[in-house]
């Protein structure tokens, strides 16, 4: 089993194209052809990490943050950042960072997240935008059943929670075959008229190229006319955040212990409470503050996250309760989710959740 062969399973749940541009995701350190001994799941990937890696035999690190944010320009060790990767490199260790990849996957961060407070009816909160594509193509008749199943197979044609979703418009098309063409249908240099099919789908960035691909593998002609346009609609199954319910509502107070202890954080910063009954709950793992107007536009009682500095408070204006938990403690159970996948797709060889604490806040 190679470490290309693991990636390409992680990048089902959480494409590399729906990360931010900002961010720096991908194999950062390693061979992607080498071999798995065995794989340290981490929330970041410090000297002490690394070394965890190969005192457990793990030749790949999955790390959500990555170590290596902007460029390198020297590997001298003298940053934390470059002797955990001068140390992995010595030791044929990779790293794949997966981000904000995983944060903007329909199960990943913020899913785990709700599934940990016992949340239901998840949707999501900021639904990411201009990585929707639509694909328009001509086929004879005939050929427009199977050209549309193979389109769908390839990932194709889902709008929201539907699938095999496509417009069809029945016209005729109009071509003449000139030297050097080898055409299907039609003779050369004679006008020739076909009824033909245009079919046209939607397509996530992520599956483009495969649905091209299956277009051109499975259409008659030896010329194809199509079209990609890409679309500024929202993709509502990817994106940053979940906004979710409790089963039953609760109280601000005992909502608060209750957070506090299934996300294990010794102290919540919050807004003025309210008051009032608490339903519906907004989540974003890690520094959320950019989502709290789309919170509130969502009529949720509470948002969740981190990293809230003293102005940001005042944005809850008596309408939402804002609270903060922290940073790594809102996003610590995305080890299990990211461990828990990997064990399931692959049995041959070990998955460990690192145990060294990487939080770098500590509280008195």
């Amino acid at each position: 089993m190679t470490i290309q062969e693991v990636i390409q399973s992680l990048e089902e749940i959480a494409p590399l194209q729906y990360a931010e541009d900002f961010d720096n995701v991908g194999l950062l350190v390693g061979n992607s052809q080498f071999q798995v001994s065995n794989v340290l799941v981490t929330l970041d990937t410090t000297e002490e990490v690394v070394q965890e890696a190969i005192e457990k035999e793990c030749n790949l690190i999955v790390s959500f943050h990555p170590i290596i944010f902007s460029g390198l320009k020297k590997l001298t060790g003298k940053t934390y950042v470059e002797r955990a990767v001068l140390k992995a490199i010595q030791n044929d260790i990779a790293i794949y960072a997966i981000h904000t990849a995983l944060d903007n996957s329909q199960v990943g961060v913020n899913y785990q997240i709700c599934q940990q407070l016992g949340l239901v009816n998840q949707r999501i909160l900021l639904p990411k935008k201009e990585i929707l594509h639509q694909l328009y193509v001509y086929v004879p008749e005939k050929n427009a059943e199977e050209l549309r199943k193979n389109l769908f197979q390839a990932g194709a044609g889902h709008v929201g929670k539907y699938d095999l979703c496509s417009f069809n418009l029945v016209g005729e098309g109009t071509f003449r075959p000139t030297e050097g063409s080898n055409p299907t249908i039609g003779t050369h240099y004679v006008a020739h008229t076909e009824k033909e099919v245009k079919i046209e789908v939607l397509v996530p960035a992520h599956v483009t190229d495969k649905v091209i691909e299956a277009m051109r593998k499975n259409h008659p002609y030896e010329e194809i006319a199509y079209g990609l346009i890409a679309l500024e609609n929202e993709n509502q199954t990817v994106g940053m955040g979940m906004i979710a319910e409790l089963p039953e509502e609760m109280n601000e107070h005992d909502f608060m212990d209750r957070l506090k202890d299934l996300m294990k954080t010794p102290l919540i910063r919050h807004s003025k409470l309210l008051n009032k009954k608490i339903k519906k709950v907004a989540v974003l793992g890690g520094s959320g503050v950019f989502a709290t107007r789309s919170a509130i536009a969502q009529k949720a009682d509470v948002f969740i996250s981190a990293d809230f500095k003293y102005h940001d408070f005042f944005a809850a204006e008596n309408k939402i309760v804002l609270m903060d938990i922290g940073h790594f403690e809102s996003e610590q159970f995305t080890k299990n989710l990211l461990t828990t996948f990997i064990s399931k797709k692959f049995t041959n060889f070990a998955v460990y959740n690192s145990e060294i604490n990487t939080n770098p806040v500590n509280y008195y």
